[in-house]
């Protein structure tokens, strides 16, 4: 298991990372590489630290998806979590997000065949996004799966070369961003947007709250 820690904390400037007013917080570690993930974070203003710790994303035998991205959410929280042995204090996110078509996982792309054929099958369908967001400190673990529903209208070959070649798809999730490019190929929401980038920050938040980290911490113009 490949483990690696960031040593840049993400706050906005004049901000006790661990500090709310009077009070004394967890400090927070995202588990996580999506630079998507971070700016959803940093939106809710909650300082944190980028802790990158990879694990083995490989699905179990007939596990289905919504347990599959629920043990990879709380499978990188721990992970992280094992490597902070001197933290008492950490609590540490991890996140995994998942498109599922007809019962099946659409990872990412492995090349532009791969890419293609992902978006031939979401062409003119419904289908689904499962995000799992997971919260771990030495005493608890907390998760919360939301699922979205994603609609995209007809896509003509041209249109998915082109975004092929665009090099958005080739790190996402089923091949595509609803934040990029892709986002004139959705003709129909239902769910959580925010859940579909990344990071549901509704459930986030009331997960963060349920350990003592409050939302808000870091807006513009604070002088605390």
């Amino acid at each position: 298991m490949k483990r690696k820690v960031s040593a840049t904390p993400c706050c906005v400037p004049g901000v006790h990372p661990n500090r709310h007013g009077d009070v004394l917080m967890p400090s927070l570690y995202l588990a996580s590489g999506s630079p998507r993930r971070r700016e959803l974070l940093t939106q809710i203003g909650v300082p944190f630290t980028v802790l990158n710790a990879q694990i083995d994303e490989t699905p179990f035998d007939h596990e289905t998806p919504a347990a599959y991205v629920e043990r990879l959410a709380l499978g990188k929280a721990q992970a992280g979590l094992s490597v902070l042995a001197a933290e008492q204090q950490a609590c540490v996110m991890g996140a995994d997000t998942a498109v599922v078509l007809d019962g099946r996982i659409l990872g990412k792309p492995v090349d532009e065949a791969d890419a293609l054929a992902m978006l031939t099958a979401l062409s003119g369908r419904e289908h689904e996004v499962m995000t799992a967001v997971a919260l771990s400190d030495r005493h608890r673990s907390e998760t919360r799966i939301v699922t979205s529903r994603v609609r995209f209208r007809p896509i003509q070959p041209h249109e998915a070369q082109a975004y092929w070649a665009s090099g958005e798809p080739a790190d996402k999730a089923g091949g595509y961003a609803i934040q990029g490019l892709a986002a004139i190929f959705v003709e129909g929401l239902q769910g959580s947007y925010s859940g579909v980038v990344g990071l549901p920050l509704c459930e986030t938040a009331e997960l963060l709250g349920h350990f003592g980290i409050p939302c808000w911490q870091c807006l513009e113009g604070d002088e605390s």
